[in-house]
C-alpha cells in the first residue's frame, strides 16, 4: 500500500491543482479537452502520498509545418508546428521538451506549461487522446491480461472541460475537492465496479505501490 506518511501537504496539493486549472485556458502546445484528478487527493488523504492527474488532449492538425526547420535550427527540436503549436513555442521556448530522438514531446510540453516547478513532487500525470472514463476500463483490462500497463484509479473528479467554449472549471467539483467532500469506495471496490472479473487486488496493489519519487508523465493512447 501507499505510504501515507510520505507525500505532500493536502493544502499544497490542492493549491498546485488550482494553479494548473488557472493555466488550462492559456494558449497551450496542443488542444486540451479535460482535466481529471484521482486517487489520494480526491479521497481526502492528508498528507497526499501522490497526486494523480489525467489530461485528455487532442492531436494537433493544420498548424505551421512550414516552420519546423526554423525551430529545429534554433532549438534542436523537431516537430514544432506539426505536433505542437508554433505560436506557443514562440512564446515559451523554455518549455519545449523533446524525446530521446530529438522530436518534440507534446505530453511533456503540456505538463511543463500546466505544472511548472513540480518536478520533485509526487505527481503522476497521464496524458492521453482517450477520455478518462474510457481509459479506466481499457487500462484495467490490459493489466489483467498481463500487460505492463499501470491501471488508473477510477475514484476521480472532472475539474475542467473544454466543450468548445475555451474551457470551464467545475466550481462544484473544485469546492468539493477544497472542502474534502468527495465520498468514494475503497480502491479495490472501485476497481470491481469497473470490472468485477478483474484481479482487483493486484490492480489496487499496483496503483498503490507505484513509485512516486518525483513527477512522472505517461503519454498514452488507449
Amino acid at each position: 500500500m501507499t505510504d501515507v506518511t510520505a507525500g505532500i501537504d493536502r493544502e499544497r496539493a490542492v493549491a498546485t491543482i488550482e494553479r494548473m486549472l488557472e493555466r488550462a485556458s492559456d494558449p497551450l502546445p496542443v488542444p486540451l479537452r479535460e482535466i481529471w484528478v484521482a486517487g489520494d487527493v480526491v479521497v481526502g488523504l492528508d498528507p497526499v502520498p501522490r497526486v494523480d492527474i489525467y489530461l485528455t488532449k487532442d492531436l494537433l492538425f493544420k498548424d505551421s509545418p512550414e516552420r519546423e526547420a526554423e525551430f529545429e535550427d534554433e532549438y534542436g527540436v523537431a516537430g514544432v508546428g506539426k505536433s505542437v503549436r508554433a505560436e506557443w513555442a514562440d512564446d515559451h521556448p523554455d518549455l519545449l521538451r523533446a524525446d530521446e530522438s530529438g522530436y518534440v514531446d507534446p505530453a511533456a510540453c503540456l505538463v511543463a506549461h500546466l505544472l511548472p516547478d513540480t518536478d520533485g513532487l509526487p505527481i503522476r500525470v497521464t496524458v492521453s487522446n482517450t477520455g478518462f472514463e474510457r481509459a479506466v476500463p481499457k487500462r484495467l483490462g490490459k493489466f489483467d491480461d498481463g500487460d505492463d500497463t499501470l491501471p488508473l484509479d477510477p475514484r476521480a473528479a472532472l475539474l475542467w472541460a473544454d466543450e468548445g467554449d475555451g474551457g470551464t472549471v467545475s466550481s462544484s467539483a473544485l469546492e468539493k475537492l477544497r472542502d474534502n467532500e468527495f465520498v468514494f469506495a475503497t480502491l479495490e471496490q472501485a476497481l470491481a465496479m469497473v470490472d468485477e472479473d478483474a484481479d482487483t487486488e493486484a490492480a489496487a496493489d499496483a496503483i498503490g505501490t507505484f513509485d512516486t519519487d518525483g513527477r512522472t508523465i505517461e503519454s498514452d493512447v488507449v
